[in-house]
């Protein structure tokens, strides 16, 4: 008698039924499956750099999504469990109690999730685990390279790949095998992490401390809203003119905006890449056009680049082994945080990301080598920070471009130093960002002196 196949499906950065390869598989071999994902934030639980791990705004973007998962899980017949807790303590939990013979998820970058992954595999020797690649263009085997010979700068990495294809996106799924009998029973005795904050709505993209009137985020989480923006984007001319504006630090139609959805999975960048070939054919194909497919090799590259690399992507001295002379002062970091200090562009921006979660990407560059310049900061602790609040927060991404600034990373021109009065006045030359933002308020010295001029 054939044994009964008992899957585990951990969904992490692949929240959706689109594109999804790993899940596709788990369909395929399996006579029931078991979907999960475990939540291991939480407002008390520091992270090294002594902050919560999620942001209000992050936070709710990622119920949104969950919530949306459940509904389009639940409309073929299946249902997402959500729980609580350190990852490897919960699967395993749920490995002992239910009859597992397999496990699936998505490849992640994540060294830290890729660990949790390898113990849990070393424990359960007889249990098979399933990684495919779901969340990337490419699988490292379409690469004339092996991972552990990844170009060392992003431009040799898009010169050795540019005669391979991006992998195209799979059907969305339409049935999955039923839930194990014995789930719900088993599962009731764990702590189930709550999807049903206000749901249904966008983050507000305004604070009551920070403007007069309160605007609704075009932003909301989960992979139906994330298909609708991708449609609506590649409907307009957008895409014609993106290289143009993408630099904008503010405005809603001055980038494509699939960075949150992206980041949590929602979206996948296979279908992405299509939605853009087929504009390309329908309407226009030109420098901004190809300049989104760029802008994808790079998410693609920081991919790699982190799962090449592992803990070294959060190592202060980087992949080159350069410590920077930097250093901490947490004076400095509460200002920076806040948005009080001496520079009113970077206040502005960190106003900003305060509010909603999300900055443009010259923000991101501009607060960042404030960061790591002007204050002189070790580099990781703001990484740690845009880890706590970006809705758009990537393993990869987000480490790989703070190493990239900071001169420690993929940049073989070393750190990046952006003028600060430079970048106000070609950026936000009317002052109209600042204004919005509030950057001119609450300015402070670097930091506190006493009757001497001495630090405090």
């Amino acid at each position: 008698m054939t044994q009964k196949r008992i899957g585990l499906f951990c969904f992490t950065n692949d929240l959706r039924l689109h594109d999804n390869p790993a899940l596709m598989r788990a369909n395929l071999l399996l006579d029931e499956l078991l979907c999960l994902y475990v939540s291991s934030s939480s407002a008390n639980s520091p992270s090294p750099y002594s902050m919560t791990n999620a942001g209000p705004s992050k936070t709710l973007f990622l119920q949104q999504s969950l919530a949306n998962l459940e509904q389009n899980l639940s409309a073929i017949g299946q249902r997402l469990v959500c729980l609580q807790g350190q990852a490897n303590e919960v699967i395993n939990s749920v490995l002992e109690k239910i009859g597992i013979t397999d496990v699936f998820r998505s490849d992640n970058a994540g060294w830290y999730e890729n660990q949790v992954w390898r113990a849990l595999q070393q424990k359960h020797p007889a249990i098979r685990f399933h990684t495919i690649a779901s969340h990337t263009l490419f699988e490292i085997e379409d690469f004339p390279f092996a991972l552990s010979e990844l170009p060392p700068s992003f431009s040799k990495f898009k010169n050795a790949i540019k005669d391979c294809l991006p992998i195209k996106p799979i059907s969305t799924l339409s049935y999955l095998p039923p839930q194990p009998a014995a789930a719900s029973e088993v599962l009731a005795a764990f702590n189930v992490f709550d999807m049903t904050l206000d749901s249904s709505r966008g983050y507000s993209d305004s604070s009551s401390n920070l403007s007069s009137g309160k605007k609704e985020s075009l932003f909301s989480g989960g992979e139906t809203a994330g298909l609708r923006h991708l449609t609506d984007y590649f409907e307009t001319s957008k895409p014609s003119h993106y290289k143009e504006v993408r630099n904008a630090i503010d405005g809603w139609d001055n980038s494509c905006k699939f960075s949150p959805w992206l980041a949590n999975g929602c979206l996948s960048a296979r279908e992405i890449y299509s939605a853009l070939l087929d504009y390309e054919h329908e309407r226009e194909a030109n420098d901004s056009t190809y300049w989104i497919y760029f802008e994808l090799l790079w998410r693609e590259y920081f991919h790699w680049y982190a799962s090449k690399h592992g803990a070294t992507l959060f190592s202060f001295s980087g992949i080159k082994g350069l410590s920077p002379l930097n250093s901490f002062y947490p004076e400095r970091f509460q200002k920076w945080r806040n948005g009080s200090t001496p520079y009113p562009i970077v206040n502005a921006c960190m106003n900003e990301l305060k509010a909603t979660g999300f900055l443009s990407n010259r923000g991101r560059q501009i607060v960042a080598s404030c960061f790591i310049n002007e204050l002189s900061m070790d580099w990781r602790y703001g990484a740690a920070y845009f880890e706590s609040v970006l809705i758009d927060y990537d393993v990869a991404s987000n480490w790989g471009n703070w190493q990239y600034l900071a001169g420690v990373g993929a940049d073989t021109r070393g750190k990046r130093h952006f003028n600060l009065e430079k970048q106000t006045q070609q950026f936000d030359p009317n002052g109209r960002y600042i204004e919005l933002w509030q950057g001119n308020q609450d300015l402070a010295p670097l930091d506190s002196v006493d009757a001497a001029d001495w630090p405090i």
